[in-house]
């Protein structure tokens, strides 16, 4: 008889993440400090960070078997600990890490990032042609953060060719993003991104263009914070007898359907539609509106790395199987829970969180 508690794990476990890690110096303090301003902390942590890094951390958290590619020393103890397989990692002799100083500002709630990069910097004679197909033997999903472009670009071109699906995390435009999204079956997209990215004058319609110039896109989701996300996901079998409707008429409809007074993370769709956006062509999908938990005030500490929370559990997801309509909410409670401590990695839930009880 199996010993596993929570015998839903997904059957393919194995993800590989290649992008940022580092060490996160994170300072707490009152209130942000005026220039010239001497002032103390309220508390302080230093862990690991960086995109890919956090991401890996909360998938492992969740079940999963990530293997990280990346490069970077004095961060591997804590990517062990917490199951992710650091075979991959590129320790350099010399040089640093990179490292970032976050300040959260404890009375309007933010935090301000200084990064630094690592030096000297992972280029692609940094892994071998037999290191890159055994980080992606047996992987499900290849989740890419957008950093390291000239390694990355090396990976997920062999993860193509190898029919292993790409997860992109498009933060903003970084070099070779073109080129990554080309490859890319799923995208998460920073709030504004895709505007920035197609030029296009709403979200919504920013998503349609996404989706006819990317034809190996499955889905484009962009997070919006605490008005939690936007999510339109590609048909599989287009019907010419399926309703044209205006995408961003759509996604009005669907905000008139949002309960204001439900704390917890919730998803509305519409029916799968020939979407259409004015002067950039129709898409036949669903559009969907993820909600993000209402945190209360006293509880909400830090949300460093709850993008990169909410990118861990998708790959989760994905590799259950899940429908977006379970996806997005438990997205969304993960990210929300990584929010309740300093760090971005120091409240991630495990699987075994009562909070998921209902997703897992």
């Amino acid at each position: 008889m199996s010993s596993d508690p929570l015998p839903s794990l997904p059957e393919n476990r194995i993800v590989v993440g290649c992008g940022g890690v580092g060490l996160d110096f994170l300072a707490a303090v009152a209130s942000y400090p005026k220039p010239d301003d001497k002032i103390r902390s309220t508390s302080l942590r230093v862990q690991g960070g960086g995109n890919a890094g956090n991401a890996l951390t909360c998938a492992a958290r969740l079940g999963l078997n990530p293997r990280i590619i990346s490069k970077g020393k004095g961060i591997r103890e804590e990517f062990e600990a917490d199951g992710v397989d650091t075979s991959f990692l590129v320790v350099s002799k010399d040089g640093n890490s990179p490292f970032t100083y976050v300040i959260v500002d404890n009375q309007m709630k933010t935090r301000t990032c200084i990064h630094t990069p690592g030096d000297p910097p992972m280029i692609p004679d940094d892994l071998s042609e037999s290191t890159i197909f055994s980080a992606l033997d047996g992987a499900r999903i290849l989740y890419l953060d957008g950093r390291l472009p000239d390694t990355a670009i090396i990976v997920a071109q062999e993860a193509a060719r190898k029919n292993i699906p790409i997860l992109i995390d498009t933060e903003r435009q970084r070099e070779r993003i073109d080129e990554f999204l080309k490859l890319a079956s799923y995208a998460v997209c920073s709030a504004k991104f895709p505007q920035v990215w197609t030029e296009a004058p709403s979200v919504p319609s920013a998503l349609v263009s996404m989706l006819l110039r990317l034809p190996n896109l499955r889905f484009a989701i962009v997070t919006l914070g605490e008005d939690g996300c936007i999510m339109l996901e590609r048909s599989v079998n287009e019907s010419p007898e399926l309703e044209e409707i205006d995408v961003d008429s759509l996604l009005e409809q669907l905000k008139q359907r949002k309960d204001d007074r439900v704390a917890v993370p919730t998803c509305i769709s519409s029916l799968e539609a020939r979407l259409r956006a004015e002067g950039i062509g129709t898409v036949s999908g669903r559009l969907y509106i993820g909600t993000a938990e209402k945190i209360p005030p006293s509880e909400l500490v830090d949300t460093t790395g709850a993008g990169d929370a909410f990118i861990g559990a998708v790959l989760y997801a994905l590799c259950a199987n899940m429908p977006p309509e379970k996806m997005l909410p438990f997205a969304a409670q993960v990210a929300a829970a990584g929010c309740r401590a300093l760090g971005a990695r120091t409240s991630l839930p495990h699987r075994t969180d009562p909070r998921l009880a209902s997703f897992l």
